[in-house]
Formats: C-alpha cells, sequence, structure tokens
C-alpha cells in the first residue's frame, strides 16, 4: 500500500494526486508543522475530488482512479 501523497500546506489548495500516490491521506508526509492535524485518509469518491475534514485542503484525482479504488 503506497500511502505518500503530497504535502498541502493551506486551506486554498487543490492537490493533484497520480493514481499511485493513492490512498489519499491528509496532512501529507511533507506538511510543514504548523499545519498537522490528525491523520485522516481522504475517500476521493466517483468525482476523483474531495477535501479534508480538519484543514479543507481539496484533493483532487489526477485521471480515472485503478481498479480496485
Amino acid at each position: 500500500m503506497n500511502t505518500e501523497a503530497p504535502a498541502s500546506s493551506s486551506a486554498t489548495d487543490v492537490v493533484t494526486v497520480k493514481a499511485e500516490h493513492l490512498p489519499v491521506y491528509c496532512p501529507g508526509p511533507n506538511s510543514p508543522l504548523w499545519s498537522m492535524h490528525p491523520r485522516v485518509y481522504i475517500e476521493l469518491g466517483p468525482t476523483g475530488r474531495a477535501k479534508c475534514p480538519y484543514c479543507g485542503t481539496t484533493y483532487q484525482l489526477d485521471g480515472p482512479a485503478p481498479a480496485g479504488h
């Protein structure tokens, strides 16, 4: 399971996620200390887009989800 996702920096960010970064979690491994909150996994759903319930960062899947996601 690959759990690396791009870092986010503010609530207005839209982070584009490639299929190889699924599953997505927030905050990402490279997030600055000031933006830390409890780790939550983000379900991108049928639209391929979702927001973190803590910080509001939006995650957008780049292309179709791979089979099984």
